[in-house]
């Protein structure tokens, strides 16, 4: 029988699949391109962000909720809705497996259970976050002008139940995707003479 350590490192072996897994959706919004490991790490971060304005849950239970919501996808393939007309995942399948490969697998699986329930203030939130990240990625897209993106838009904000989850996505619509770098920086001074407010100009003279 393997050890915990060995069945948790062929555990580990596998999440690395996910940054070769793409999320096959932007195939056909035309632009942009996503790994299910990109996915997974920031809609952990969208989790934060809503536990944390909702203020009435628990954080950590959210951010696992997210970091495993797409875990069988590893092994069945993202289906995007093209795709799902005509094929079909067994995704409790997957899960079932993956549980039951790992010496955690007990942990997981009822984090799991609550998330795909959809009845704990929890796992509303983690599945807002899931829908909150692609307005995120959809949000870039059309900030770089893909026109494509503007029904999509509009449906994906539209899945968003919670009340934090609809003010983070307004909040999301409402800002430009570049300005946590630009926001506030004079043109002159930051980017053409490259002067900084803490008095280093960033040059390599």
């Amino acid at each position: 029988m393997e050890s915990d350590e060995i069945r948790s490192a062929n555990y580990l072996f596998e999440i690395g699949i996910h940054a070769k897994t793409p999320r096959s959706g932007f195939w056909f919004l035309g632009s942009g391109e996503q790994s299910l490991a990109e996915h997974e790490h920031r809609i952990v971060h969208v989790g934060l962000a809503l536990a944390s304005l909702a203020g009435d849950v628990d954080v950590a239970k959210v951010m696992q909720m997210c970091l495993f919501h797409d875990i069988a996808e590893g092994r069945t393939s993202d289906l995007n809705y093209v795709h799902q007309l005509y094929a079909t995942a067994n995704e409790d399948a997957a899960i079932n497996d993956i549980v039951a490969s790992v010496p955690f697998g007990g942990y997981m699986k009822p984090i799991i259970d609550e998330y795909k329930e959809r009845v704990s203030k929890e796992s509303l939130l983690a599945k807002d976050a899931d829908n909150i990240e692609l307005l995120l990625s959809l949000k870039e897209q059309a900030d770089i002008g893909n026109t494509r993106t503007e029904l999509w838009i509009t449906v994906a904000k539209a899945r968003v139940k919670t009340e934090e989850g609809k003010r983070l996505a307004d909040a999301i619509l409402a800002t430009d995707s570049m300005d946590w770098w630009r926001k506030d920086k004079d043109v002159q001074e930051y980017w053409i003479d490259r002067k900084h407010h803490g008095g280093h100009d960033g040059r390599k003279d």
